[in-house]
């Protein structure tokens, strides 16, 4: 890719509008043909999908504006709701009260300020590592043993899918790729586009050939034929667009599989969790329609491969 990073963002920008436009018009049409009175469950979740997209895309297009420091402050932004939505379903006891508060205060901050500053040597391994065996010991000096390895261990799933693995996306502005110079937030676009074209997608061929379910107990609406349709149009997708990043239409495609297939695995993943817990969503973002987990599962499991993928083939750091 060759072109003006800014002109080639507003370009993907205004496509994704445009689509949003149509996509918007149609949810509408389907609405008053078949769900004047809202009792159309697909359709009504469709426009819901929509509207959801629509924030996102707004989000995006702020922070992308905002440049470095306004992409690291979104997603820290999203990692403290994620963090929050994930803790509100785990178990937890009055001596936990303390790891909550490192949690939200020390550690998620902390993780982003690393990501800001592009000290990649900690930030790589600031949660696994360090928070990962901080934790534990905050909480046993509580001295509560009842449900410990319960309760710590499910605060740092927490800190693992809702920092950790969120952090990688604004890390991806600090690759030095040859010949991308100043371009690497067109990386985020298509890695979040390509990953939520692929929810879509699934849905779109699921409501239309879905026939055989992958796994009903939790998630009913996920089909093998959705999941085929879906992973291959959003790899597509993503292979289209190869003029906004680094890699050659062959490498965008194959790249564009992987993140698609690690984002239904953690779609599939956290659904499991939800059902586990007895929830259908994480929480309530838009209303009936669930939280930013609910919206960003695809993308917490896609980031940091995608991440690391493209530092190890691609970066010169």
């Amino acid at each position: 890719m060759n072109g003006n990073p800014g002109q080639d963002l507003f370009v993907l920008l205004s496509g994704v509008a445009i689509l949003l436009v149509v996509a918007t018009v149609a949810g509408q049409i389907l609405r008053e043909r078949f769900s004047p009175d809202g009792t159309n469950a697909v359709i009504e979740n469709l426009n819901a999908r929509i509207l959801s997209w629509w924030g996102m895309v707004t989000l995006l297009a702020l922070a992308f504006l905002a440049g470095r420091t306004g992409v690291v402050l979104l997603f820290a932004f999203c990692s403290f709701a994620a963090l929050r939505e994930s803790l509100t379903l785990t178990a937890k006891d009055r001596a936990d009260h303390w790891s909550l508060v490192a949690c939200f205060y020390l550690i998620l901050p902390f993780q982003y300020w690393l990501v800001w500053t592009d000290w990649y040597g900690l930030y790589s391994v600031f949660i696994p590592v360090y928070a990962f065996l901080f934790l534990p010991i905050l909480a046993a000096l509580r001295g509560t043993p009842q449900g410990f390895l319960t309760r710590v261990s499910e605060t740092q799933w927490a800190l693992m899918i809702s920092v950790f693995c969120i952090s990688h996306v604004p890390a991806l502005l600090s690759l030095r790729i040859a010949g991308f110079e100043g371009k690497n937030v067109l990386l985020i676009a298509w890695l979040v586009f390509t990953v939520q074209f692929s929810d879509v997608m699934q849905y779109v061929w699921g409501k239309l050939l879905g026939r055989r379910r992958i796994a009903p107990s939790l998630s009913p609406s996920k089909t093998w034929e959705g999941f085929v349709g879906g992973t291959l149009t959003a790899s597509a997708a993503g292979a289209l667009l190869w003029w906004i990043t680094p890699f050659p239409p062959a490498e965008a495609f194959a790249l564009a599989l992987v993140v698609t297939l690690l984002g239904f695995g953690g779609g599939l993943v956290l659904s499991a969790v939800k059902r586990d817990r007895g929830v259908k969503d994480w929480g309530s973002l838009i209303a009936g329609h669930g939280g930013f987990i609910d919206r960003l599962d695809s993308v917490i499991f896609a980031a940091p491969v995608f991440f690391h993928l493209v530092r190890y083939f691609w970066s010169s750091t």
